[in-house]
């Protein structure tokens, strides 16, 4: 195979085209695991690359002379639009809002861009407003912005969102992936899986006694409890698509340290756990739209926990491990047996269209 490289010159902009193994946008692309690594890597870092683009977090910390900025965007094309505990305008909404405080920021203004199909019901797009009216409400957070726009029947399905948001970063505040330290606790809010899970049950028409519902939620309240207990909060994710173990090794690689998990400590709901089994998915790596996860000082991981079970999204709040200075980059999970294994970043795409 040759390796010679195409130049693509847009005036006097050059860049060269990235040898890829794949010619063409495969789904795991938007799967959250290697091969979306490899498209932001290979594809827009090289071009789009900066200073603050290349920190890699879920939002840009923008200086001003007034302070700092949170800056995020996101797009959101789950299928189906309607799903147990939510629709894609709640998700759209929670989703950008978690996408802002997980470096601490305050959320405040969001914009909304809409891709409507043409034939979508008239009623059922105002369900999805009203509930994303609603939703911004409940987090205290304004639409001041956004656009639309219909394409053709069969162009689009149903219904796409496009949500961007900015909040304000208190001046105390100071966290993100390069703050995380040797012996860190690291926090999980709650259950994992119960989105993807509730989004692919019903994709799959599949039945349970109780029905699998999502976690979706903003967590801007939940993130303010934490920092009422202390600021040595290092860093803090929300593990949507890819779950916990994408997340976790994304973090890893980042910070350049080992991360070590304890399998018997990830909360896991037996409903879920059950369709997972069924469809043959580890829930490690099923989104979560309501999750965060936390690395905190040693020291103050109780605290910080005890405030979490104060609030409605962090009642089952566990740490679930920490960080240690062997196999640099890597997760590794102890099972209940005693075995300790790599949980690597996954490959293909388990869960497509899922936020």
């Amino acid at each position: 195979m040759s390796d010679k490289k195409t130049n693509i010159n847009v005036g006097s902009f050059s860049c060269p085209l990235p040898i890829m193994d794949y010619t063409t946008i495969q789904m795991a692309h938007g799967a959250g695991g290697k091969l979306s690594a490899d498209l932001i890597e290979k594809v827009f870092l090289p071009c789009f690359g900066n200073e603050t683009l290349n920190k890699m977090e879920d939002q840009a910390t923008l200086e001003n002379p007034n302070g700092r900025l949170a800056f995020t965007t996101d797009s959101f094309v789950v299928s189906p639009i309607f799903f147990p505990g939510g629709n894609i305008g709640e998700l759209a909404i929670n989703g950008t809002i978690n996408d802002i405080c997980m470096n601490g920021a305050v959320p405040k203004y969001l914009s909304c861009g809409f891709i409507l199909e043409e034939g979508l019901l008239i009623a059922d797009l105002h369900k999805i407003v009203v509930s994303m009216k609603q939703a911004a409400d409940k987090a205290g957070v304004q639409i001041v912005t956004g656009d639309t726009k219909v394409v053709d029947h069969g162009s689009c399905d149903k219904l796409f969102i496009n949500t961007s948001g900015i909040g304000i970063i208190p001046n105390e505040i100071d966290m993100g992936i390069s703050k995380i330290e040797i012996g860190d606790n690291i926090i999980l809010s709650g259950t994992i899986a119960d989105h993807g899970m509730a989004v692919m049950t019903t994709r799959e028409g599949l039945s349970f006694k109780t029905q699998i519902t999502s976690d979706t939620a903003a967590l801007n309240r939940l993130v303010h409890k934490m920092l009422n207990v202390s600021t040595e909060i290092h860093a803090m994710r929300d593990p949507t698509r890819g779950g916990v173990a994408t997340t976790l090794n994304e973090m890893a690689k980042s910070a350049q340290k080992g991360i070590q998990i304890y399998e018997d400590k990830i909360p896991v709901r037996d409903d879920v756990r059950g369709a997972c089994e069924i469809l043959g998915i580890d829930p490690l790596y099923v989104a979560n739209e309501g999750k965060l996860i936390a690395f905190v000082k040693k020291d103050i991981a109780e605290a910080v926990l005890a405030a979490m079970h104060k609030n409605e999204f962090g009642e089952n709040a566990t740490i679930i491990g920490e960080v240690v200075d062997e196999h640099i980059g890597k997760v590794a999970m102890k099972t209940p047996l005693g075995i300790n294994r790599i949980v690597d970043m996954p490959i293909g795409e388990q869960l497509p269209r899922i936020c």
